[in-house]
Parts: structure tokens; C-alpha cells; sequence
């Protein structure tokens, strides 16, 4: 991944606002430290701040077609890059050899419908100069990062990886929404990712469910080994790289699996010639490493140490002190560019860890982000009323996960110039997860199959005693949320230090301070207040979403896996 950021419709001149823009740009170089480009067309200007994984020795961005009438600035990776360019009408000649190439002649014969075809994670901005016209798009469910922005004062449109690039010049900023591009002779925003599990729930067509339904026992298999398959492939896929990679592994369920898959496909006979060369990455790098961090004693350490033991990873273990966690706080918020507790919380040892990882050398790791949301594997997911409330409650995790998670797992690598990979939110492995388990297949304690554990299909595909993915005690592990896993006392010290540092008056003036999205507790109240000292314009707070579990289901405020009840090791 990269850093991207775009600006159209400027009124400076040419030579004052190049200088301006690469400095805008140069605040989120950490997200490429590589290499920087600047293009200029016009009263329009697109920077590039590049992390090579793909294309290492010619990949530098802005890239150009041949005869630079269309200028394009990626950040992502397209990982079906290769049958892209097989698939074109036209002959080209490329100039580079990366991935994000092909996306200059995809325009150039599809126009906006480019992006349907595209498989990967990206968010990208291209200008036309002939048809003086600007496109930009984000992958689906948003696990790259971007932002929309717009300054009254000469109607120009801004785009960036992140929000502190736009803060200071734009009146109104947003979130991009996953799923969608913007065209500007429409000045359209257009949803193009809508999955038909998705439903219409605008048009009365609710989202599918089968919650009645019950399967087969050659049914229930069929679904366990499609969902192996489809996170099989996923896994392979994004194991496309030039440089050294490795896997973050917590030592929960989600890391572990893809670490597990990750092994096998390395040493796996790889033949498609529409793949990225697997081997010929092996080769360069033939040994898997894992990462793991927490809190000395903490629960997440010792299960991924037997993970890594039983996978035969060469496997880097690191800790971390409270105090040094809290002293990382403010910069975390700067990164994140959110107040929302959970994602702060559980972004601090990931944030930690990323900068461990990258002064090793390495440049991009899988993660397990998305199964929870996908298989309903948070604990408050257990209060669920019904198959149809939690299958809801999943979608709308999904279409969210650009708030939270996604988010957590994109900044808090790319702060180091690290890249994250999440395949439980490829295209088709969600889609076979979405369309191809009930959803009260999903339910735990109740329905026809009362299941007892969370995420027990998930669990049941990848339980093959006689070829183990994982150790059967990991692969059964109660889910531990991150922000719990690297240690009890990590969320347990931060509430504390909040408690002795925010003062009963600060927060009796809470709603004066903050009418908006006021905070309620004095751990929310801290955070916020770090983020008006980094972002005090009122246009960055339109972007951020706070994530509370579901009153509704009789879940508490507290975000914290411990806080629910059906935790082994909850709050008392």
C-alpha cells in the first residue's frame, strides 16, 4: 500500500501550489516511504507516496499511459493484475511491472466499470486530461483507507490516504464510502459493490438470512469445505509479493488460520500462470515469520507461541509495558484519526508491533481481520434475539468495518510503512461465507444447532484431524478481542489512568466541550480530547464513527470482550 493524494480544480498557480501539495503530501509519507511523485495537468495535481511490494524496480507513481493523457495514483494491490492485462482488447505497452498498471487501460476501454472486474483492496484517483475528466474509487468493503474533501473558496475536490492531509484547506471532509467511485462530470457518488446479500433494505427487499433453514449432513460438508476452499485461495493470493512478508499471529483462531493456509500454500504446487509466482517469492524468502506482541504473561503470547511451534514459523514474540502503551496513545490518535475507544484500545499494541516488524525488514504481513464480523464471532454476538438479528447485525459489521477494524489494521501499519493483507474479506470468500451458511448456523446456545462455541462453522471447516491446520486447543480457543488477548491489564490500566487524570469537572462539562458525539466515559473523554488537539477543525469530525455493542441485546457499553458475560475471564 501507499499514500495517495489529489487535488482538482485548484485556483493557485501551477509552481505555488505544487510546492504546497507536496508538503500536504509529505505528512503522510509514512505510509510510503520508498519513493514520492507529483503530476501536474492543468489546475489539477496527483502525488504518490510509494511502499514497493509489487514492481519494486519500476512501479513508481503517479503512473502515466503511453502517451500521459491519463495520470493514475493507487494505493492497494490489485491481485488479479495479471489475467487484467490478458483480458484487454488493446495492445499496450507497459512501461512498469506493477499490478497497478493495467488500471490505466482498464479506464481507457471500460471507463467507471473498471472497478467491478478489479480484485483486490485499493482506493485510487485517475484524471483524464483529454476528457478533462477526474475518477476516483475505493475497494469494497474499504480496507484501504481514503478521504473526500472539498474547499469553497475556488470549488476544488481533495482526496488523501488520510485526513491530516485535507484538515487544514478543506470546510467538509468524509470518509470515502467503500464500495462506491466518484466521477466528477456527474459529480456522482455511485455504489458499484452490492452483493446480493446485501438486500435492498431501502426498497423492502430484506438481506438473506435462511434462518429457518436447516442442512443436510452432506450439505453441512459441502459448506465446510467451500469455506476451506474459497479462504484456501484468498490466502494464496495475497501471498503476491517482491519483498519480505510474514503473518501476525495472535495466537486467536483468525491469525492462526491464515497462517496456517499461508504454510501450505507456500509449499503447495502453484501452476496457474494467472497467479503471482509463489515460488519464485519463496525462493527469495524461504522462511515463514510470525509476529505476536502483549503484555509479559499475557494470554495472546503463549497461544501464539504454540501456534508458531506447531506451524514450524520462525516466530518473533515481543512485549510491552503499560506505561510505554500509554505514552504511545497520543501518536496512535494522530495515525488513527478517530476517538472511538475500541479501535484506540486495540490499535496501541498493533501501532507497537508494526514498528518492531518493519526495522526487521519486513514490508507486508497477512492479518485475520473480518472473521468476526463475517461469522459473528464477538462475544456480544452471543445476546443475539434471533438468526435474523444477527445475520443484520453482520451485514451491518461488514459495510463498517471501514470504521473500525479496517481502519485499526490500515493505519497502524502504515504508520511504519508496513502493509497489512486481510483475506477473510476477499470478494468470494465473502460471498460463500454470506450466501452459503444460515444464519442460524451462526447463532450459539440457541436454534437448531446450538452451538456452543462462537464462530463454530468457521472453526468445524478447518477442524481435519487428519491433516490439522492448528492445534485442536487453538483451533477451539474462546475469541479473544486484541485489545484484551495482549493482556487483561492493558484496558484494565488505561481505564485507570483515565479515572485519575480526568477530573469529575472535565467531565460535568463534557456536553459544553463536545456537543457532538459527546463522550460518556472518562476514558472516551481522554481520547477525545487528544484528537481536538490533533484535528480541532470541525470538518474531521464527520469521518469518525464511535462503535458501542448493541444496547438493544442487553450488551454493556464497554466495548472489552470481558465486559460481556459469556467471557471465561469477565469483568466481576
Amino acid at each position: 500500500m501507499c499514500g495517495i493524494f489529489a487535488v482538482f480544480g485548484f485556483a493557485e498557480g501551477q509552481t505555488e501550489f505544487r510546492q504546497k501539495a507536496t508538503q500536504l503530501s509529505k505528512k503522510i509519507r509514512h505510509r510510503g516511504p520508498d519513493w514520492s511523485g507529483v503530476k501536474l495537468a492543468g489546475q489539477n495535481i496527483l502525488c504518490h507516496e510509494r511502499l514497493a511490494i509489487v514492481g519494486v524496480d519500476s512501479g513508481a507513481q503517479p503512473l502515466t499511459n503511453e502517451d500521459d493523457s491519463v495520470i493514475l495514483a493507487v494505493n492497494g494491490e490489485i491481485y488479479n493484475y495479471l489475467a487484467l492485462k490478458k483480458q484487454l482488447k488493446g495492445k499496450y505497452n507497459f512501461k512498469t511491472h506493477s499490478d497497478c498498471e493495467v488500471l490505466l487501460y482498464l479506464w481507457q476501454e471500460q471507463g467507471p466499470d473498471m472497478v467491478k472486474v478489479l480484485d483486490g483492496m485499493f482506493s485510487f484517483v485517475l484524471y483524464d486530461v483529454k476528457k478533462d475528466v477526474f475518477f476516483a474509487a475505493r475497494d469494497h468493503v474499504g480496507i484501504t483507507t481514503m478521504y473526500q474533501g472539498w474547499r469553497s473558496s475556488d470549488n476544488s475536490v481533495w482526496f488523501s490516504s488520510e485526513m491530516k492531509s485535507l484538515n487544514e484547506d478543506c470546510d467538509r471532509i468524509i470518509a470515502f464510502p467503500p464500495g462506491h467511485y466518484y466521477l466528477s462530470s456527474t459529480k456522482e457518488t455511485v455504489q458499484y459493490y452490492s452483493p446480493k446479500w446485501y438486500g435492498d433494505i431501502a426498497n423492502g427487499i430484506p438481506p438473506l438470512s435462511d434462518e429457518n433453514k436447516v442442512l443436510t449432513p452432506k450439505e453441512d460438508e459441502e459448506m465446510y469445505t467451500a469455506i476451506r476452499k474459497a479462504l484456501e485461495a484468498s490466502v494464496k493470493k495475497r501471498l503476491m509479493s517482491e519483498v519480505p512478508y510474514g503473518v501476525l499471529l495472535s495466537g486467536g483462531l483468525d491469525s492462526s488460520l491464515i497462517a496456517s493456509i499461508a504454510m501450505r500454500m507456500r509449499s503447495a504446487e502453484n501452476g496457474d500462470e494467472d497467479d503471482f509466482d509463489i515460488k519464485s517469492s519463496v525462493s527469495a524468502w524461504p522462511s515463514l515469520h510470525s509476529f505476536s506482541i502483549g503484555l509479559p504473561g499475557s494470554p495472546d503470547l503463549a497461544a501464539a507461541e504454540k501456534v508458531a511451534k506447531f506451524l514450524g514459523t520462525i516466530h518473533h514474540a515481543f512485549t510491552f509495558t503499560v506505561q510505554e502503551g500509554i505514552d504511545a496513545i497520543y501518536d496512535v490518535i494522530h495515525h488513527l484519526e478517530t476517538y472511538d475507544v475500541t479501535t484506540v484500545r486495540a490499535s496501541t499494541p498493533m501501532y507497537l508491533l508494526s514498528r518492531k516488524i518493519k526495522a526487521m525488514g519486513v514490508k507486508m504481513v497477512l492479518s485475520g481481520e473480518g472473521s468476526d464480523e463475517i461469522f459473528g464471532g464477538y462475544l456480544y454476538f452471543h445476546n443475539a434475539p434471533s438468526a435474523q438479528s444477527l445475520h443484520h447485525e453482520c451485514i451491518s459489521r461488514i459495510q463498517n468495518l471501514h470504521t473500525s477494524d479496517n481502519l485499526r489494521a490500515n493505519k497502524s501499519t502504515m504508520a511504519w510503512g508496513l502493509e497489512a493483507r486481510v483475506p477473510f474479506l476477499d470478494r468470494q470468500f465473502l460471498d460463500v461465507a454470506m450466501e452459503k451458511v444460515p444464519a442460524n448456523h451462526k447463532l450459539t446456545g440457541s436454534g437448531p444447532y446450538k452451538h456452543t462455541m462462537e464462530k463454530y462453522v468457521l472453526r468445524k471447516a478447518f477442524d481435519t484431524p487428519e491433516s490439522p491446520y492448528l492445534p485442536h486447543e487453538v483451533l477451539w480457543r474462546q475469541k479473544e478481542q486484541f485489545s484484551d488477548g495482549v493482556g487483561y491489564s492493558w484496558i484494565d490500566s488505561v481505564k485507570e489512568w483515565s479515572e485519575k487524570n480526568i477530573t469529575d469537572a472535565q467531565m460535568a462539562g463534557a456536553a459544553q466541550r463536545f456537543p457532538h458525539d459527546t463522550p460518556t466515559t472518562k476514558e472516551a473523554y481522554w481520547f477525545r480530547d487528544i484528537f481536538e488537539q490533533h484535528f480541532p477543525q470541525k470538518a474531521c469530525l464527520e469521518s469518525v464513527v464511535r462503535w458501542i455493542p448493541r444496547k438493544d441485546w442487553g450488551c454493556p457499553e464497554d466495548p472489552s470482550g470481558r465486559a460481556q458475560k459469556g467471557h471465561i475471564a469477565k469483568y466481576e
